[in-house]
C-alpha cells in the first residue's frame, strides 16, 4: 500500500486536494494526517479534518490520524462514540503512548489500529493479546524525522520490521518528497536517515523490497509531477522509467526504450537481457571514456560476441576501449539504478521525455 501526508495546520487549498485525486488516481490509497492541535484551533482542526475525511472518502483512500486521547476529546470525538469520527472518513486511528492498552485493544475490534514501531515491547504485545486485541486491524508505524541526522538506521530498521512482523503487525514507514517539503527545516521527512534526499520513488520501493514495509508513505506534502509520473508508470506496469542524456555517440537510438535486467543479477552493472541477441550491423569503436555511476553502454566490435550488449553501470568503471559510453541517466534517476533487480523491466527515455 502506497500513500500521503495532508498536514492540517491550513486549509486544504484546491491544488491540494487536486493533488489528493491525481493520487488516488495513480494507485495511491492512503492519507495520513496528524491532529495533535492547539488548544485554541480545536474546532478549526475539526472542520478541517471532516473536510479531508470528505476527500478520502469520495477518492476510496483509507485515512489514518495521528492522535492524542486529549486531542480526539478536543476535536469533539471519543473513544466512546468511535462510530462519530468513522461516519467522517477515518478509517483508522494512530495512538500514542498515554492511551491504554486495554484501550488500544477495544479500539481494535472498530477500526485500524497505528502503534508507534519505535516503542511497542513485548509486553504491550503480551497485554493486547490478553485484552483480546484483534491483531489483524493492528499496524506498527515509524516515525518520519524532520531533523537531519535523526532518522533510523538500517540495522536498527530491519532488526525492528523483523520482530514486528513476527509479533502479528503490519509495517508503515515514510519516505521524503521532493517538490513541496515540510517547514520548519524544509530537509524530508523520511524513515530512514539514508533516505533523506534520494529520489522518492527509489526509497518507497527499497522500504517495501528490503525491508519487508507494509505500507509506504510520502511524509512531505507533495512530490513533483515528474516523479508522480514515474510512480504511476511503476505502479500501473511494474517498470522504472529513467532519463538519459546523449553522450554524443552514434548509437544513442539503439539504447532507448525497454529493457529487462537479466535474472543473474551483476555486482557492477544492469545488464539487458536481449540486447546482443537482437540483428545488428557491426558497431564501431568510438572514444573510450570513465564509465561514470548510469553510464549506458554499448560493446563494440572487439568484445566479440559481446558486441551488442547494453549496460546500465551501477558503480563508476575504468574507460575501456571494447566499449562505447552511449548515454547517461540524468542524476536525479540515478538512485533509480539500485532499484533494478533481476527480471526487472526499465525503459530509458531520452532527458525531458517525462
Amino acid at each position: 500500500m502506497y500513500g500521503i501526508s495532508v498536514f492540517l495546520g491550513e486549509d486544504l487549498t484546491k491544488e491540494m486536494q487536486t493533488y489528493i485525486q491525481e493520487m488516488s488516481r495513480i494507485g495511491v490509497k492512503g492519507i495520513f494526517t496528524s491532529l495533535h492541535i492547539p488548544e485554541d484551533n480545536s474546532e478549526l482542526y475539526a472542520q478541517r479534518l471532516r473536510v479531508l475525511g470528505e476527500i478520502a472518502s469520495k477518492n476510496g483512500m483509507k485515512l489514518m490520524v495521528d492522535i492524542s486521547g486529549e486531542a480526539l476529546n478536543r476535536a469533539g470525538f471519543s473513544f466512546e462514540r468511535l462510530e462519530e469520527i468513522i461516519a467522517i472518513g477515518v478509517t483508522g486511528l494512530r495512538m500514542d503512548y498515554a492511551i491504554s492498552n486495554q484501550k488500544i485493544a477495544q479500539v481494535s475490534h472498530v477500526m485500524d489500529v497505528g502503534l508507534n514501531a519505535s516503542t511497542i515491547t513485548s509486553k504491550d504485545v503480551a497485554e493486547l493479546k490478553r485484552y483480546e486485541a484483534d491483531f489483524s486491524n493492528f499496524e506498527a508505524w515509524h516515525n518520519y524525522y524532520p531533523r537531519p541526522e535523526t532518522g533510523l538506521g538500517s540495522s536498527f530498521f530491519s532488526e525492528k520490521n523483523e520482530w514486528l512482523k513476527a509479533s502479528g503487525f503490519k509495517v508503515f514507514a515514510f519516505a521524503p518528497g521532493d517538490d513541496q517539503l515540510r517547514g520548519p527545516l524544509f530537509m524530508g521527512l523520511p524513515t530512514l536517515e539514508k533516505h533523506r534526499h534520494e529520489h522518492p520513488l527509489a526509497t518507497m520501493i527499497e522500504l517495501k523490497e528490503r525491508f519487508a514495509v507494509d505500507g509506504v508513505y510520502i511524509g512531505d506534502p507533495m512530490i513533483s509531477k515528474r516523479t508522480m509520473r514515474q510512480l504511476e508508470l511503476y505502479l500501473s506496469q511494474g517498470e522504472l522509467f529513467l532519463e538519459v542524456i546523449d553522450m554524443g555517440s552514434r548509437y544513442y537510438s539503439s539504447i532507448l526504450g525497454e529493457h529487462v535486467n537479466r535474472q543473474d543479477d551483476a555486482r557492477d552493472v544492469i545488464r539487458s537481457a536481449d540486447a546482443r541477441f537482437k540483428k545488428i550491423d557491426t558497431i564501431v569503436p568510438e572514444e573510450s571514456i570513465v564509465r561514470s555511476l548510469g553510464s549506458v553502454t554499448i560493446d563494440n566490435s572487439e568484445y566479440g560476441r559481446y558486441m551488442g550488449e547494453i549496460q546500465l553501470t551501477k558503480k563508476t568503471l575504468p574507460a575501456d576501449k571494447k566499449v562505447n559510453v552511449v548515454a547517461r541517466v540524468v542524476t536525479e534517476d540515478q538512485a533509480l539504478i539500485k532499484r533494478i533487480a533481476a527480471g526487472r523491466k526499465f525503459k530509458l527515455l531520452d532527458k525531458g521525455t517525462l
